[in-house]
């Protein structure tokens, strides 16, 4: 989920409340808060612990919550873990730690205790485009062996490392898409589904592809896929979720600010969504 500001930085809590009503009635099947879609390095942690009051408070259809709690320091996420309150949360998704690039041995010692602290499960999660440090198959398996470590949002790009994974996680683990167009293609071999970028605008489109696989139905799958092909890379184009905010406004769910340091959609980009908008139709 994005999180929604004013033009002044403010959260803005009836863009929000139109965010979650319109996934929510566009089928998705939970909402991740706070991930970094949710600009979270941005977001204080009282207004974390609002986000997220607010989320399970207006959760009309009762939809599994998963809160992002994630970071570079060990110590630091232990803390926010003891100052959460978890009353209505599912899960955590963590990301691995940026910058530090540790070890894969620091990788697994900083999982374990945030697992071992965690009232609810963990999920992983691998995107070493923004981290700059990969989680390994090797790495994933052995943490996929911890009882509070339930899954991995997998966003590395690399198809055979996911496979690796499938082929020989245990029973209780899963593997979910952290790429949206690698979806249909990695739920061919065994992934669950996705956490999604693109269904915080395009929800139904997005949950009808994910479904369909889950159906073994991958023909209306890949229409749908397709359906997604062009607008897909303008949501990176300026960063996400800059190009995602842009389709949210443009739908008039919320309006497309986003804090600094990145910036609103140009002019271009805001252009270019249009265009491929109306050609999804």
């Amino acid at each position: 989920m994005v999180t929604p500001f004013d033009k002044g930085g403010a959260i803005d809590y009836a863009g929000l409340l139109n965010l979650l009503n319109f996934t929510a009635s566009n089928g998705v099947n939970y909402w991740v808060i706070q991930g970094t879609t949710g600009e979270s390095p941005t977001v204080t942690s009282s207004e974390k612990q609002e986000l997220l009051k607010f989320a399970i408070d207006n959760n009309a259809k009762q939809l599994p919550i998963v809160y992002g709690i994630g970071g570079n320091s060990t110590a630091g996420i232990l803390n926010m873990i003891k100052e959460t309150n978890f009353e209505g949360v599912d899960a955590i998704l963590s990301a691995s730690p940026y910058y530090n690039k540790p070890s894969q041995e620091g990788i697994i010692k900083h999982y374990q205790m945030i697992a071992d602290a965690c009232p609810v499960p963990v999920i992983l999660y691998n995107v070493p485009g923004r981290t700059s440090s990969n989680l390994s198959s090797e790495t994933t398996l052995e943490l996929s062996n911890h009882e509070n470590i339930i899954g991995i949002k997998e966003a590395s790009g690399n198809i055979e490392q996911a496979m690796e994974i499938m082929n020989n996680m245990p029973d209780d683990f899963f593997l979910t898409s952290g790429d949206d167009m690698l979806t249909i293609s990695l739920m061919s071999m065994g992934a669950v589904g996705a956490i999604s970028v693109l269904a915080n605008g395009l929800p139904e489109t997005f949950t009808i592809m994910v479904n369909s696989c889950l159906d073994n139905n991958y023909e209306t799958a890949t229409k749908m896929g397709f359906k997604l092909l062009a607008i897909n890379p303008l949501m990176y184009e300026e960063s996400n979720p800059v190009g995602i905010k842009e389709v949210l406004a443009q739908y008039n769910i919320c309006e497309n600010h986003t804090r600094l340091p990145l910036l609103s959609a140009s002019t271009d980009l805001q252009n270019k969504i249009k265009v491929v908008l109306n050609s999804i139709g």
